[in-house]
This record gives structure tokens, sequence and C-alpha cells, in this order.
């Protein structure tokens, strides 16, 4: 088996966890600031979800029968 040359990451970097602590203080600051349009951003990404959900439901239907 061929050696890797680049070495692999293992556990959490610090990057990761710099960009993920950004990216939830953005969203506090966007519930707080401007609450309605992040409650139908929320309810626009669940009825996004719910149709993926949906789609792949019908899909395996079909493809049993």
């Amino acid at each position: 088996m061929a050696k890797s040359r680049l070495p692999l990451p293992t556990g959490n970097s610090t990057a990761k966890k710099l960009l993920v602590t950004v990216v939830l203080i953005a969203l506090v600051a966007v519930v707080v600031r401007y609450p309605a349009d992040a409650a139908s951003a929320a309810i626009g990404v669940g009825r996004a979800a719910s149709a993926v959900v949906d789609g792949f439901a019908t899909f395996f239907r079909v493809l049993a029968n």
C-alpha cells in the first residue's frame, strides 16, 4: 500500500472552531437584529427540507413498486 504524502487532519482544528464560532455569532446577531426576517428564512429552510424528504420518500415508494 502506498504511503500518503499529505498528513490527514485528526481531531478538531482551531480554524474550524473559529469558523463555527463566527458563524454562530453572526446567526445570533441576525436573529436579534431582524427577528421577523430570520423567522421567515427559518420557515423557508424548513419547507425546503420537507420538500427534500418528501422527494426521497416518493422516489423510494415508486422504486419499491
